[in-house]
């Protein structure tokens, strides 16, 4: 009787120490964050480098290749920046953004430099990816009939 009261008491033990290794565990879980850097870093003092005046030359040399220019007449370069985290299994959530706009002007000479943060944008989906539910989009001909049963 009192070997078995022993081992209940140590199987209780057991568990209890279980349990809280399994806790443990869970709010571990919970709290790693990840961290995703994408995109082009402006490098730590590189836009003081660049004054007014400074020509398209010196800000390839100084900044390097654009992520992108502006399609219509090139006068202006964009280097975009986005910093995600995720934290256990939750989806990424963009914690910054930064695009650093150099426009210059007719001569190819910096006419004014922007720093564009996350504050500064508005999120909004380039691609839908969503699928039409069948029944919610009416060819012509459906609609020339739903309006004569009416």
């Amino acid at each position: 009787m009192v070997l078995l009261q022993g081992f209940r008491r140590r199987a209780r033990a057991a568990r209890l120490v279980a349990s809280a290794a399994a806790l443990a565990t869970l709010l571990t879980g919970c709290i790693f964050t990840e961290s995703f850097q994408r995109g082009y870093v402006v490098p730590e003092g590189a836009l003081e480098q660049l004054p007014l005046g400074a020509s398209q030359e010196q800000v390839l040399i100084v900044l390097g290749t654009p992520s992108t220019v502006a399609t219509l007449s090139g006068d202006v370069f964009y280097y975009i920046s986005q910093r995600t985290e995720r934290t256990a299994f939750l989806p990424q959530k963009e914690v910054d953004r930064r695009v650093v706009a150099v426009y210059f002007d007719k001569d190819r000479r910096v006419r004014r430099l922007a720093d564009y943060g996350l504050k500064d944008g508005q999120v909004f989906d380039f691609i839908s990816r969503t699928t039409p539910t069948a029944g919610t989009e009416l060819n012509y001909l459906q609609f020339l009939m739903k309006q004569i049963i009416r």
